[in-house]
């Protein structure tokens, strides 16, 4: 379900208290990527949420690592001065998880850090349980080296730690980090209170402990998670014979078709041009499966005609039909004020949560779209989503973490593509216009 519309005094949700995600792991073994996308989805549902991340706080204060003493990353054997600054940064970016609880009214904190030893768990359920604060691991365990070599490649080489490195040195470099910390780390036990181990990036999830609603969704969601590689694809249907109607399910009229088209050429040669630069970065690269959502209405359908005809998969999504305007169907906005001036200053007002007589709010539409995202979630190959601008609306707002209240403002016009490649800190979004 996505955000509900009731608030409560505490600022917080479904009775589950406040919560903070401690994050467990060796480096490059996806706890970013993860974290990020479990904050995504909170936001979604209306939690307030805000990701606490060690390394980037340690950035922020220190600088990239060839500011910092020379056995800072040392797992033993550090000077009692450097031992003084790692236990500084640590305590500055707690001191900010507990603002967060108790002067932001947050509800949920996710603390990304290596957090690879007993000890270093213990420590933070002493820090924050007696402060009603409950204490959630996620353990992130990996054995598969083309995917830890993918994520220093793809995220750590790229920071300001390794900013004029050579990329090979610079994963050689972390690899030798990486096994320094390995000999110390000590992995979940069911004694540690409640967690959730993934392996492999969402291959197999053990649960211990988990309790209460919150909690159970977010293992829900994780159940979707991957780490595949994949391009996300945005465009508007056609237009229509009969524009601006609920009720008319009209098919494309001539400019609709030329369009479809368009579209199809244009996805085919910016997919080719992906491609080759994907090979020209040293990927043992191959073109990706691409497989194509849309609505059951005429106009999308037949905007998908011309890539369907070349064998690409189409498939029928009951849940991506168009938002229902309800007793305002086919009316202009002037008409909308002169007819329904009550219900037009309420939705001006509350734009999310309001729906015209017997019609849909883009709450509504959000509810109906939550299997949608959740497959979106878990699909490992490329989507191109076709369909009405209500639900494009939603379905970018959720990739892009933005608040249900953002959904109504978000926009995509007719002739533009927007291309969304997931990434370790959220999602890259570009806008390729490609049609008048």
């Amino acid at each position: 379900m996505a955000a509900p519309l009731y608030t409560t005094d505490s600022g917080r949700l479904w009775h589950a208290g406040q919560i903070l995600l401690v994050f467990v792991g060796l480096p490059a073994r996806g706890k970013t990527h993860v974290s990020r996308s479990v904050e995504r989805y909170l936001r979604w549902l209306g939690v307030k949420t805000e990701v606490f991340s060690l390394g980037d706080h340690r950035r922020r204060l220190l600088g990239g690592s060839s500011d910092l003493p020379a056995d800072y990353f040392r797992p033993e054997g550090r000077s009692e001065e450097t031992q003084a600054l790692r236990d500084k940064v640590k305590h500055s970016l707690e001191e900010d998880v507990v603002r967060f609880f108790q002067e932001n009214r947050g509800q949920v904190a996710i603390y990304d850090a290596n957090n690879g030893t007993r000890a270093a768990r213990r420590a933070l359920r002493n820090r924050f349980e007696p402060l009603g604060i409950n204490v959630f691991y996620i353990e992130n365990l990996c054995d598969r080296e083309d995917i830890v070599e993918a994520n220093i490649r793809s995220v750590k080489i790229s920071s300001p730690d390794y900013e004029g490195w050579d990329p090979d040195e610079a994963v050689k470099s972390y690899m030798h980090r990486i096994e320094q910390h390995a000999k110390y780390y000590e992995t979940m036990e069911t004694s540690g209170g409640p967690f959730v181990k993934i392996f492999n990036v969402g291959e197999r999830l053990a649960i211990n402990n988990v309790k209460g609603y919150l909690q159970s969704r977010i293992v829900f969601f994780l159940m979707n998670v991957h780490h595949k590689k994949r391009t996300i694809w945005f465009a508007r249907s056609g237009q229509s014979m009969i524009e601006h109607s609920f009720k008319a399910d009209s098919d494309l009229s001539a400019q609709g078709v030329e369009y479809s088209e368009r579209l199809r050429d244009f996805i085919i040669t910016k997919r080719r041009e992906l491609l080759g630069e994907r090979i020209a970065n040293g990927e043992k690269a191959q073109e990706r499966r691409l497989t194509i959502w849309t609505s059951s209405r005429r106009r999308c359908l037949s905007t998908c005609r011309p890539l369907a005809e070349l064998g690409y998969k189409v498939v029928e999504r009951q849940q991506m039909y168009e938002l229902n305007p309800g007793v305002i169907d086919g009316l202009t906005p002037e008409e909308i004020k002169n007819r329904y001036p009550e219900e037009w200053a309420k939705s001006q007002k509350e734009s999310y949560s309001h729906r015209y007589p017997r019609g849909e709010s883009y709450h509504d539409l959000s509810v109906r779209l939550e299997p949608v995202i959740l497959e979106l979630e878990r699909e490992p190959a490329d989507v191109l989503l076709i369909g009405h601008g209500s639900v494009i609306r939603c379905l970018m707002s959720y990739l892009q973490g933005l608040t249900p209240q953002e959904i109504p403002n978000v926009e995509l016009r007719r002739g533009d593509v927007v291309q969304v490649t997931p990434s370790a800190y959220g999602v890259n979004m570009t806008t390729h216009f490609f049609w008048q």
